[in-house]
């Protein structure tokens, strides 16, 4: 159970408050509306950290008006955002699109969507009509396509309310091999709300900061690799990235068009699947998701077995040696024996040699050509055009390279892009070392239906002067799925000094259900974890209060 499903108590309170300030008298759909919005602001206040599920139902009951939980985590982010940095810009139309909504209930007509009412942010690389998209960058500063992508459609389509862009580490954190994960020319350096002195990770900072600190009932996030399920963990949510396909990736900034993914970053499984499912979708123009492969998400209702008699693969490769992630990792699987798994030891696996060389050139690849036709096809004027165009428009910003340089770019500007022998011996081998030879081989070889694994080790402290690094090093088999392109979830797991740790559920292609339905279950036995203080260092744990005081003679 995620921390934000701590307070079911207080909700029904909420609710039942918010009941007493409808007149029992009104009889009539507009008078209904009008109560609901005039409910006291603290009580309101208090519902922003439930799980989006259980917003809306206060919204179908008439508890509480879409635009006064739409106002309320506005009024948070301009009271507490100055601290993260996650949230680069509101939808000026964000309160007419929730009265509007408000209007629609009262009417009583249609169905309303499984996201109906419910504010959601976008990280900055996905396009919507009412806000440029600049990938954190100055050189796309006015990028104002006036579109929606299609994964943006299909949300409003279920009903949610655009409420504003999330900040990311720039170009989804690929531009420099010296980065700081959260920084972007536009928003500047995101900071995680457990330990503002700690990176809230990347490239989706904004989207796991923002949902961690309770700024909207939903989050957007994309993923090439590690870009949800690394913020996710560190910042204490769920993070979804799905199987490359289920979701379209048109009118997003890309950089890998055999990885990139968005996928959702949020309070709970229950979110995350009700989210996808809106989502998910063909689009013509994007072939990854024109299969007949593809799979049709359940509701949560029927993956509510998810671990009874699931036999699953305990990653003991890849878990790091940090005692205290151990600790957490092991308590969590505690949790799925508990819930009905059998759990199957994985002691060994080799990734092949010269595999992160050819898994870096197909990036590189993939980006300049990706990007190049990305570029030229933005409707209005941009000061660059070509990623030759903005390698030269950088250098001429001391803003964009102040803290650190773009040699990712330069090195994807040398490849001949994604196509050639060269590129296409590399795809083949990492596609094929993270497949048949990687997570298939590992579930056929040790007859297992999933596979389990730390999400991350602890967030790191940011540094602007050496850029991100983690002591323990980055651990788990993210990378896998994601080069594979198969479907990875991240539940919280627990706390390491004040710090969030995620589990890893990966599955092999269109397994998302499995994975799900796993997540799922082990969010539901497990100890949540507590809310994010706002702590601006180490020093402020309350454990360690005492220990960083001297002796008292």
């Amino acid at each position: 159970m995620h921390r934000l499903q701590l307070f079911p108590v207080a909700v029904v309170l909420l609710l039942q408050a918010c009941s007493n300030t409808l007149s029992s008298s009104s009889s009539t759909a507009a008078s209904d509306t009008k109560a609901v919005a005039s409910a006291p602001q603290s009580q309101v206040e208090r519902l922003l950290d439930a799980p989006a599920y259980m917003q809306r139902q206060a919204i179908m009951d008439k508890k509480i008006s879409v635009e006064a939980l739409t106002q309320a985590y506005i009024e948070r982010i301009r009271r507490l955002d100055a601290r993260t940095q996650s949230v680069i810009a509101i939808n000026p139309e964000a309160i007419t699109q929730a009265q509007a909504k408000d209007a629609e209930l009262a009417r009583g007509q249609g169905q309303p969507g499984a996201l109906f009412g419910l504010p959601v942010l976008l990280k900055d690389n996905i396009e919507t009509q009412q806000l440029p998209t600049t990938a954190g960058s100055m050189a796309l500063a006015n990028n104002d396509t006036r579109r929606d992508a299609p994964l943006v459609h299909n949300l409003r389509q279920a009903g949610a309310i655009i409420l504003g862009k999330t900040n990311l580490s720039e170009w989804a954190n690929f531009r420099s091999e010296a980065s700081v994960s959260g920084w972007s020319a536009i928003g500047g350096l995101t900071r995680n709300p457990y330990n503002l002195s700690r990176s809230a990770c990347g490239s989706s900072s904004g989207s796991g900061a923002a949902m961690a600190a309770d700024f909207a009932a939903l989050a957007v996030g994309t993923e090439t690799n590690g870009s949800i399920i690394c913020p996710a963990s560190f910042n204490g949510i769920v993070g979804y990235k799905p199987t490359v396909g289920l979701i379209s990736r048109r009118y997003v900034v890309p950089i890998s068009h055999s990885q990139d993914t968005a996928g959702p970053m949020v309070k709970s499984v229950t979110d995350a699947i009700l989210m996808a499912k809106a989502m998910a979708g063909e689009d013509p123009r994007d072939t990854a998701t024109v299969t007949n492969e593809r799979v049709v998400l359940k509701a949560p209702e029927q993956l509510s077995n998810g671990l009874k008699g699931v036999k699953v693969g305990v990653v003991r490769f890849a878990q790091g040696d940090d005692e205290r992630v151990l600790q957490q990792y092991n308590q969590a699987l505690t949790t799925l024996e508990q819930q009905g798994a059998k759990l199957v030891e994985i002691t060994a696996h080799q990734m092949p040699e010269a595999f992160w060389e050819n898994a870096y050139h197909v990036l590189l690849a993939e980006f300049k050509t990706g990007i190049n036709e990305y570029l030229a096809e933005v409707p209005n004027p941009l000061p660059a055009t070509t990623l030759s165009g903005l390698i030269a428009y950088n250098e001429q910003s001391s803003r964009e390279l102040g803290l650190f340089n773009q040699d990712i770019f330069e090195q994807a500007q040398a490849t001949e892009g994604a196509q050639g022998t060269r590129y296409q011996q590399a795809s083949n081998m990492v596609i094929t070392a993270t497949t048949e030879n990687g997570i298939d081989k590992l579930l056929e070889q040790h007859q297992v239906d999933l596979l389990v694994a730390p999400s991350n080790a602890p967030a790191f402290l940011i540094d602007t002067l050496y850029g991100d690094h983690a002591p323990g090093g980055f651990i788990g088999i993210g990378y896998m799925a994601a080069i594979a392109g198969y479907p990875h979830v991240s539940v919280p797991a627990g706390l390491v000094n004040g710090m969030p740790v995620g589990l890893s559920f990966i599955g092999a292609k269109w397994q998302d259900n499995q994975v799900l339905a796993a997540g799922l279950a082990f969010e539901k036995g497990h100890a949540p974890i507590p809310a994010p203080q706002f702590l601006h260092s180490d020093a402020e744990l309350e454990q360690h209060q005492q220990l960083l005081k001297p002796v008292q003679p």
